[in-house]
């Protein structure tokens, strides 16, 4: 570290907060919060009431950019309002703004900080320092980090590794967020027992790549299927949602597990998939091909009762010929995904995939991406529809009088679908209730109650 030269002076004691991108980043925000509270601060919910700006950032894609770059203008006029006010950006921009752009055409800001120091910026602001710079990121916070849950109170993230090993060409990730880094199970455990005990009713495991969980550690023997055994071990009326896995690190023992029945872990998996041709899964560096990929999901559908498979796909990855787009809309019409969500490529600067020949134009890879979204619309409401009729058990999100709308064993949070339920009786949120499925489309259910 070194001494900042120019400093606005100490920061206040009101922070108010502005967290951008993923649920990954979410739980980043929620140490800040965490650690900021505990040095003395207090948080505010109005900008206006606050001395103190902090901005957890995403750079993950040109357009996380733009938004963290109006989320810096709004908190630059906010700093001009009032002398003694701070501003601090934090996160993924830091550390993908290597050659500094961002610090020069901001140059009012009092503090910019990356993935190493997310547990360390009250410590920053109270000695006045700022981090030095071009530092690899390693830092994981574990059970005895303080964090502040910023969700909802019956639903938290378990965030179980950072960092990623993959290095697809097209993703920006490991040059931002570092090596893969994964906790102990002994952390992670302790972690959500803690939010157990606090009355969390769903707990969602996420990282960069869940499936790749111990990797980095493999004398320690640690990896995906047992730290589900310890997880679902804990006491208590919850379940698991597992989120961000990687079709090329499936094993025996993962998919043994998530088909034994009488478990906490939900019949959901998040698979991205990005794209079946042979030729682009290569070129993405995905180490998977289309008939180990098709093996995969038959055997997860085959092992794994009632099971929801979300996945994602990208159109217009460089080179994509009309015929690999035909044979990826083949494919998503042959597999009927539950949850799908389409992205048109964009190059990242420093990526492989940038480099490549054959760059799509913007307005064919948008064309395409509408397409398949259209297309999974259709096979979204026919999958929808054959839950009418079935009885689920919905965990209740939010009621508005006679009104509850929650989620059942096929819905992640913020991202699918949702369950309306009418003339709800004596509910509140984060508690279980029993409903029929009535009626459904291509993004919603409706319900009566049991």
């Amino acid at each position: 570290m070194r001494k900042s030269e120019e400093s606005s002076g100490p920061a206040g004691s009101a922070v108010y907060m502005v967290s951008l991108g993923c649920s990954k980043n979410l739980v980043d925000t929620e140490v800040i919060a965490g650690t900021l509270l505990t040095s003395g601060r207090t948080l505010a919910f109005d900008p206006n009431e606050a001395d103190l700006y902090v901005i957890n950032t995403c750079a993950f894609i040109p357009a996380a950019r733009r938004e963290a770059e109006e989320a810096i203008e709004e908190a630059l006029v906010w700093k001009k309002e009032r002398p003694g006010r701070t501003v601090v950006v934090a996160g993924c921009l830091t550390e993908w703004d290597k050659p500094g752009d961002y610090r020069r055409r901001y140059a009012e800001v009092d503090l910019w900080t990356g993935v190493n120091d997310v547990a360390g910026i009250a410590a920053l602001l109270d000695e006045k320092r700022v981090p030095e710079s071009g530092r690899e990121p390693l830092w994981l916070y574990d059970h005895t980090t303080p964090r502040l849950q910023l969700t909802v109170p019956h639903m938290a993230y378990l965030k179980i590794a950072d960092g990623c090993n993959n290095r697809c060409s097209y993703c920006a990730i490991p040059g931002i967020r570092g090596v893969l880094r994964s906790r102990s199970i002994a952390s992670v455990e302790a972690e959500a027992k803690n939010l157990v005990d606090a009355g969390v009713k769903e707990l969602l495991v996420i990282a960069q790549d869940i499936t790749a969980f111990g990797a980095d550690r493999p004398g320690d023997g640690e990896d995906i299927a047992r730290l589900l055994e310890r997880l679902n071990a804990i006491p208590g009326d919850f379940v698991i949602r597992l989120l961000y896995t990687h079709p090329a690190h499936y094993t025996d023992s993962f998919i043994g597990f998530l088909a034994r029945p009488g478990t906490k872990v939900l019949p959901y998996l998040d698979i991205p998939l990005q794209h079946i041709n042979d030729r682009i899964l290569k070129a993405m560096g995905r180490h998977v091909t289309k008939a180990e990929t098709v093996a995969l999901l038959e055997r997860l559908r085959e092992e794994v009762k009632d099971l929801t498979i979300r996945t994602t796909f990208i159109t217009g990855f460089p080179g994509e010929t009309d015929e690999e787009f035909e044979e990826l809309a083949a494919f998503v019409k042959e597999q009927k995904f539950e949850r799908c969500g389409v992205f048109p490529y964009s190059p990242e600067p420093g990526t492989p995939a940038a480099k490549l020949p054959g760059q799509i134009p913007l307005e064919l890879a948008e064309t395409r991406a509408k397409r398949l979204l259209e297309l999974q619309k259709k096979i979204m409401r026919k999958v929808n529809r054959n839950w009418i009729g079935r009885e689920v058990r919905m965990l209740v999100d939010d009621v508005d009088g006679r009104v509850a709308v929650g989620r059942a064993m096929m819905d992640a949070p913020e991202i699918d679908n949702r369950i309306l339920l009418l003339h709800a009786k004596r509910l509140r949120p984060g508690q279980f209730c029993p409903v029929r499925i009535t009626g459904a489309d291509s993004y919603e259910f409706t319900a009566e109650q049991l």
